[in-house]
């Protein structure tokens, strides 16, 4: 059995029709949440019959990932990720871990857009249709 590997975000990515290739600075020792979507069973203690046997309700969920990146405010960190977001089109978006994994998906930033002036970081949230593809 091998070892778990685990560790930061090294860079993500974004390759966008209009806007061109954007990237942001992952935080060190940082955590992301990553979602790869697809299929999932509804977690309802009532989905229950009367007799007892469970009803599962698949439902399908978008991929998502989200962390803290840098803000550089003399580059405009913040207005890159407005950008992403206020496109009518999707992007291209690659994250690679510094373990090596890379996962691909289409999507575009979604949430809240607070970049916080003391730390110089802000959290990302990207998500998109279909499954988040590990691509190595």
């Amino acid at each position: 059995m091998g070892n778990f590997l685990a560790g930061d975000v090294a860079s993500i990515v974004c390759n966008h029709p209009t806007l061109g290739d954007l990237r942001f600075e992952p935080k060190a020792n940082e955590s992301f949440n990553i979602d790869r979507g697809g299929i999932r069973t509804n977690d309802d203690a009532n989905m229950i019959t009367s007799q007892g046997k469970p009803i599962y309700q698949l439902n399908r969920v978008r991929w998502s990932v989200e962390g803290p990146i840098a803000v550089d405010f003399e580059e405009e960190t913040d207005n890159d990720v407005k950008k992403l977001s206020a496109s009518p089109q999707e992007g291209t978006w690659t994250i690679t871990m510094l373990t090596g994994v890379v996962y691909k998906g289409t999507g575009k930033p979604v949430g809240d857009i607070q970049p916080d002036t003391n730390t110089a970081q802000m959290t990302l949230k990207l998500s998109g249709g279909g499954e988040l593809e590990k691509i190595s």
